[in-house]
């Protein structure tokens, strides 16, 4: 499978910008014929205008799924569209939606681990759920940036037979080399493919890293962006899972019953 990594710089605060460049960019992706196109977190607003966050959340999640939908369905292209600020009845979510190739939405993943040294936990509500659904039969899960922190919620999304992890950001550039240790760890220990997809430029106070990357199940590099906007392409040998999980299956020589938490 070939994934798409849009790597974006979103204008801070500026929905109406934020879509008009997200279109652009998946349809410049979409050029290069992938099966899967990957945004990054919050594109819609950056992370995150607090004071105006209410009002330039997308209404539950409405236009972003009006707008992907159409474009999957339009491209014959499964879409990752990242994460964006959405308002539901209990509040701003931090949620991320999927749509297959015939535009049916496939799958929705809210944000359960809240960055609390920037307080998004005091304005986004929790998510409660996992974010796993099928593109193209292959099983794939969705993480946004802090997620990627907590090896619980990998693991279990990946017990569920994972394929795919796809890692939506908005992470600094200063903690980026943290960033790929975690990502390349939890493409090894749970012998799956990893892709993420960061965002760069500024925020107010925060220069956001770009350097976009995907991991095989053996830890390998496939490729990696700067830290510009550029949309990462990247092949997956769907092959190197099967050959993995054949020769060290962790998950047979797993032992939760020892675990406990």
């Amino acid at each position: 499978m070939k994934i798409a990594a849009v790597q974006m710089d979103m204008a801070f605060a500026c929905p109406e910008e934020n879509f008009k460049k997200a279109e652009t960019l998946v349809r410049r992706a979409a050029e290069n014929t992938p099966d899967v196109i990957l945004l990054p977190e919050t594109w819609n607003v950056g992370f995150y205008p607090k004071e105006a966050l209410d009002k330039l959340a997308d209404e539950d999640a409405s236009r972003t799924s009006a707008l992907f939908s159409a474009l999957a369905k339009e491209l014959q292209v499964n879409i990752v569209a990242g994460s964006v600020a959405a308002k539901f009845e209990d509040g701003v979510h931090n949620t991320s939606l999927v749509f297959d190739r015939t535009g049916a939405c496939a799958g929705r993943y809210d944000k359960t681990h809240l960055f609390s040294p920037m307080d998004e936990d005091k304005y986004f509500v929790k998510g409660a759920g996992i974010g796993t659904y099928a593109l193209d039969g292959r099983r794939c899960a969705t993480e946004i940036c802090y997620d990627i922190r907590f090896p619980e919620l990998t693991r279990t999304v990946s017990v569920q037979g994972l394929d795919f992890l796809f890692l939506v950001s908005q992470w600094p550039d200063v903690r980026v080399p943290q960033l790929h240790a975690l990502l390349k760890a939890r493409a090894i220990e749970n012998q799956m493919f990893v892709v993420c997809c960061n965002s760069c430029g500024m925020a107010p106070g925060t220069r956001f890293g770009g350097q976009s990357i995907a991991f095989d199940p053996l830890g390998s590099e496939l490729a990696s962006a700067g830290t510009e906007e550029e949309v990462l392409f990247a092949d997956c040998d769907l092959s190197v899972i099967e050959g993995i999980r054949s020769s060290i299956n962790v998950f047979r020589d797993r032992r939760p019953e020892i675990y406990g938490r």
